[in-house]
């Protein structure tokens, strides 16, 4: 079975995490996010990956090489120019075109059952099957109208007030069969906005398969945040993967915990928390759940890092708090600090002591910011671009 996988957005949205990595490069629980996608599809039995590259897409293929690590084996298509979703997809025809294929999102992070998707679509007589999510608020997707025969009569891309039908939106993934290729231009197309009302203006049948399970887009730091909770929700028990050095500290699972870690004396560890490698923890710290850990960090004495997600080489000083935060590759952090809930720091920033930053506010990458600031709106690097808008 095939599946493809789009991989061609800037990931605009997710600045300034986006800078030196694409958008399915993102880690979860300290491991590309794509990669979880792809061993996803493969435990489905998608053994026949087609990836479609853009932006940064060099660092996706070395990562994933040819999918044998994976199980799979994994063709890469590059778009010289964006080419909407669906003419990225148009774009890999020649390995798609001669039987039925799921079509998945680069960003996607979901456990749903994708082979079940693929059987429904095989005996639905329909040219597109779309998986549909009932959700809470479906403005940011589009919407679908579906009959008790699973067909789909209605469909509107990011319904406004009063155009809201439905509460069952698109994930974005969709069963296709090769016919569909043929509606398709050689040219920048889009799934919602152009071939799915073409399709159904010329009364093509369109099928939804209803989705269970958990899906999210990591399209923006709340979705990111979304997915690396419940991932680590998900995480079975405890595992230590090499030598612990642990000084007196409570460790209460479930927990991951790489080579070479060490845990001060008097700090608790609360459950499900990931810690990669070479990580030093410090003295009476408190690390709560919902928290993942990279590589080569260092935390402090009396820190307290509650639902945040720091990645590699990061260094938080004494006395900090940190909540519902994300942190790039080789911060420093002084000793004092506050970051408060949605923040998201850049690589390589540097944060002097005692410095609050308030809740959403995003620092870009190798920025300073002096003792004693209280940062309470975005701080940008005009050496990168500034556009948080878009994919």
């Amino acid at each position: 079975m095939k599946a493809c996988i789009l991989c061609g957005g800037a990931g605009t949205r997710l600045r300034p995490l986006t800078f030196e990595r694409p958008k399915p490069s993102i880690p979860i629980l300290n491991r590309p996010s794509v990669g979880h996608l792809v061993e996803h599809l493969s435990k489905n039995g998608f053994n026949e990956i087609i990836i479609t590259l853009g932006y940064m897409g060099e660092v996706i293929e070395k990562y994933l090489g040819d999918g044998s690590l994976f199980g799979v084996d994994i063709k890469y298509v590059y778009e010289k120019e964006k080419l909407g979703t669906a003419g990225s997809v148009k774009n890999a025809e020649k390995y798609l075109d001669d039987g039925p294929f799921l079509v998945v999102g680069g960003d996607h992070v979901l456990n749903l059952n994708l082979r079940e998707l693929y059987d429904f679509h095989n005996v639905s007589g329909a040219l597109v099957t779309i998986s549909v999510l009932s959700i809470d608020d479906p403005r940011e997707f589009g919407i679908v109208d579906l009959d008790n025969n699973h067909v789909i009569h209605r469909f509107k891309e990011k319904p406004g007030p009063g155009e809201i039908f439905s509460n069952l939106a698109s994930t974005g993934i969709y069963a296709l069969s090769p016919e569909v290729l043929d509606y398709i231009p050689r040219a920048k197309y889009d799934f919602a906005k152009d071939l799915f009302p073409r399709l159904l203006a010329e009364n093509r049948k369109i099928s939804g398969w209803l989705a269970r399970g958990q899906w999210t887009d990591v399209g923006n730091p709340r979705a990111y945040r979304e997915a690396q909770r419940w991932m680590l929700e998900n995480m079975p028990g405890t595992y230590i993967h090499g030598r612990m050095v642990n000084e007196g500290a409570k460790l209460n699972g479930p927990l991951d915990i790489g080579n070479n870690v060490t845990f001060g004396r008097h700090s608790v560890v609360v459950g499900p928390v990931y810690i990669g490698d070479d990580t030093t923890i410090g003295d009476n710290v408190l690390i709560g759940p919902y928290t993942s850990i990279g590589d080569r960090c260092h935390i402090g004495n009396d820190c307290r890092i509650l639902s945040s997600y720091i990645y590699n080489g990061v260094k938080i000083g004494a006395g900090c708090s940190v909540s519902g935060a994300i942190m790039d590759n080789d911060i420093t952090l002084g000793k004092g600090c506050i970051l408060e809930n949605g923040v998201v720091i850049g690589p390589r920033a540097m944060i002097g002591n005692d410095v609050t930053v308030h809740s959403d506010v995003r620092i870009w990458p190798e920025v300073v910011i002096n003792a004693g600031t209280s940062v309470s709106k975005d701080v940008i690097n005009d050496h990168f671009a500034t556009d948080i808008n878009g994919s």
